[in-house]
Order: structure tokens, then sequence, then C-alpha cells
């Protein structure tokens, strides 16, 4: 999963760890042979062997095929007993090593890509592979290690949260709620009441000016 740079994920509940510097691996005389071993090990270790709860580890690459991640995990029943599990195995960060597409790219892998659950972790050794001779030095840059953080029920809700009313609350009236029984009733008789004045309307055409079936002279000379 590519990273954006600078984005928050990458910062929050951040284990303050030592990065330690590449060791390689290489088979035969490590003084005669010069070719590149294309193995790397990286360990990084928490403060005085404080173990925590891996959520994420997030890093740039520079030029690194493939990648193994293993965690040195204590038994919680017994905390004298630790030991190396592999997480992570053959990562692929480079679609072909010969070439430069992901590189140089953002990556981030979360606690559901692996193997077993990343609790009570005491160090991570992350194993870097290259095996095309192309590239002279590969390795990881910005290597950073997240831990996981409060459950949910321990979460600060924001106060703007907490002022919303309850779903089937209803919210509280300055004024008391009229009784339904009434209004219903009142809406009942005005309903009858619409009905008799409509039943007793006269179809009789009134004239403007007419005054028992005459007109008025004083109406019609203001007119």
């Amino acid at each position: 999963m590519d990273l954006i740079p600078g984005s928050s994920s990458m910062y929050d509940n951040m284990v303050a760890c030592s990065v330690k510097a590449p060791v390689s691996l290489q088979i035969g005389n490590m003084v005669t042979d010069t070719a590149n071993p294309g193995v790397l090990v990286i360990d990084v270790t928490s403060p005085e062997c404080t173990s925590f709860n891996l959520q994420e580890i997030s890093f740039k690459n520079n030029y690194t095929a493939f990648l193994m991640v293993r965690l040195h995990k204590q038994d919680p029943n017994s905390p004298g007993n630790a030991k190396w599990v592999t997480c992570l195995r053959n990562y692929q960060l480079m679609p072909c090593p010969h070439t430069e597409e992901g590189a140089q790219d953002y990556f981030s892998i979360s606690r559901q890509q692996m193997l077993i659950e990343p609790d009570n972790i005491t160090a991570v050794r992350l194993i870097l592979r290259q095996p095309s001779s192309v590239w002279l030095n590969f390795g990881l840059e910005e290597v950073r290690i997240s831990e996981t953080g409060k459950d949910d029920s321990e979460k600060t809700l924001p106060s703007w949260i907490s002022s919303l009313t309850p779903v089937g609350q209803a919210p509280k009236c300055q004024n008391a709620v009229p009784d339904p029984d009434k209004i219903s009733s009142s809406i009942q008789q005005m309903w009858a009441l619409t009905e008799v004045m409509q039943s007793s309307k006269t179809t009789a055409r009134v004239g403007r000016f007419d005054v028992d079936g005459c007109y008025d002279i004083n109406l019609l000379s203001y007119t």
C-alpha cells in the first residue's frame, strides 16, 4: 500500500525507536568478494525493550525489491519468554527489480496485512532483498513504527457530538405541547362548521350598489 508523504497516519501513535544501520548478509569471503550481497538486515528496537502492540510500519523505499518482516514477540503469560516470528514474507516493493518502478515510493504496512497478531513486540527486523545487479546500493529510508491507540470507548468525544440529542429522545421545548385529543376535537369542529357554511351559502347574485333591489343614488354619485 502506497503512503502519501506527510500524511497524518505516519505520525499517529509513533513509537520512539532506534533504527540501526543496515547489515549485509553475504556468502563467501567478505573481503575478496565485491559482488552485491543482495540481502540487508535492519533492526528496529524500542527503548529499554518496552513492548508495544504494532499498528503500522511506514517507510520510503530505496531500490529494495522484496521485504520480509520479523518480530521479536513476548509471551504475555511469561514475560521472560520471547522469540522471533515472521509476520510478512516476500512483500514486493518493486514490480520488476531491474526497473525504476516502485524504487523510491512510500509504503505503509498495517497489522491487518501481517500473518500473526503483532502484539507484545519489543523489536522489529526488516530483511531487504534486491536480486538485481543493476543497483549498487539499496535500502529503506524514513522508517517509522506506530502502535495501536486507545480503545474506542476510551477516546474523548468532541464537545459538539456530546451535545447532540440521542436518537429516540425528543428535544425539550420551552412551552408544553398541546393535548393531541384537544387539537383533533377542534379540527373536527372547524371542519363541521365549514360544511354548514358551504351548504347554507346563497346562490343569488348581489349587485355592487343594490339596496333592496334598487340602486342607491348616493352610492352611485361617489363612483
